[in-house]
């Protein structure tokens, strides 16, 4: 393989599109590197976990059908440090690569390709679906802080997609919490409802890579995976194998104390409050009353901090206990002047929604303080 006065930018930009799920503690050494091919007048540089496969394309002359594989970290490390409008030449040869740039020069170990572990991707296409980056981009947002991460019911670890008529649903929960959002989609394919659960690693490398633009991402439903093809990118991931929790059952209807309240100046209180909260329970007390909302925290040193906020509430008076992380990881990733709270007892949960908006829901579980 030679790839001779190439940019170093049109070999670092796909490299670290892929590289994110490079493992640095793995089974098979190959993992730890990247495959490099050349074909169809470009370079893809393609990286796996054996859940997960990321390619990414770079234009760049060459001949088609050589190949090899490379060490991701040192190789992405290696351009770093090179200058920026450096001219990279690359020729790999037997178990070796050496990477010139000016007077530098760097001989790097290489893999055989052959032995390179691909993902085959299904041909059976269930569903796909395209929209903006930026759209789907938010969409998991909003969600995935709530996915469980090493819960022994290992379809917590993910988040559900589904896919219903003209919506596309987002909804994860570890037990203690529930995020549900939903935006709508050009669907031209036919109405029946499809359901898909993403393992966490491929959503928080999905979201990291997506952009806040227009531009499209196709996403495709294949047999036990999901694929997303968006810019120079394809993703490929198997997908979790179980069943979701019904999530319309744990969403709360009928709560009868409801406040509106900035979501800025609620969220700085939570903050302050939660600096003396109980480092292991992460307790708060929310306390309603006649137009005003106690946040109390305390801790085992018998520090308190309190806040008092306006809102407008005539109804009985409520005190109630969460823990105070996840409504501050809620009120974190809205981007909304104001939100909801619909509660119902101090032993019921609590309901976070955008006022007059149906497109998202936010439960949390109370707990004993």
């Amino acid at each position: 393989m030679q790839l001779k006065q190439i940019a170093r930018d049109a070999l670092l930009k796909p490299l670290q599109a892929v590289s994110g799920i490079v493992e640095r503690r793995h089974t098979l050494p190959i993992l730890a590197n990247v495959l490099l091919e050349q074909k169809d007048g470009s370079l893809y540089v393609t990286a796996t976990d054996l859940e997960m496969q990321i390619t990414a394309k770079s234009e760049m002359a060459g001949k088609d059908g050589h190949a090899t594989t490379i060490g991701a970290r040192k190789l992405q490390d290696l351009l770093r440090a090179l200058p920026d409008n450096a001219q990279l030449n690359l020729d790999a040869a037997g178990n070796r690569v050496t990477v010139k740039a000016g007077r530098s020069r760097f001989n790097l170990q290489a893999l055989a390709a052959a032995d390179y572990p691909r993902i085959g991707v299904s041909t059976e296409q269930i569903r796909s679906l395209t929209l903006s980056q930026g759209k789907l981009r938010s969409l998991f947002k909003l969600v995935e802080f709530a996915m469980a991460q090493q819960d022994i019911r290992y379809y917590l670890n993910g988040m559900l997609l589904v896919i219903d008529g003209a919506t596309l649903q987002a909804v994860a929960t570890d037990g203690h919490r529930l995020s549900w959002a939903s935006i709508p989609v050009d669907d031209a394919g036919d109405a029946t409802r499809q359901e898909v659960i993403l393992p966490r690693k491929t959503v928080l490398e999905v979201g990291k890579l997506l952009t806040d633009s227009d531009d499209p991402v196709t996403l495709d439903i294949l047999a036990n995976q999901v694929r997303f093809r968006f810019g120079s990118i394809e993703l490929v991931s198997k997908v979790v194998d179980g069943k979701f929790p019904d999530f319309n059952r744990v969403i709360p209807v009928g709560h009868s104390k409801h406040i509106e309240m900035s979501r800025g100046e609620l969220l700085a209180a939570l903050q302050r409050a939660a600096i003396l909260s109980n480092e292991k329970f992460r307790g708060v007390r929310v306390v309603l009353g006649p137009d005003q909302l106690k946040i109390i925290c305390t801790n085992s040193e018998q520090e308190e901090a309190e806040e008092e906020l306006a809102v407008a509430y005539h109804g009985d008076p409520l005190d109630i206990g969460f823990n105070i992380t996840y409504l501050v990881d809620a009120l974190s990733n809205l981007d909304v002047e104001k939100v909801k709270f619909a509660f119902g007892d101090a032993g019921s949960s609590a309901l976070v929604t955008m006022p007059d908006r149906d497109d998202y829901k936010y439960v949390v579980m109370p707990m004993r303080i």
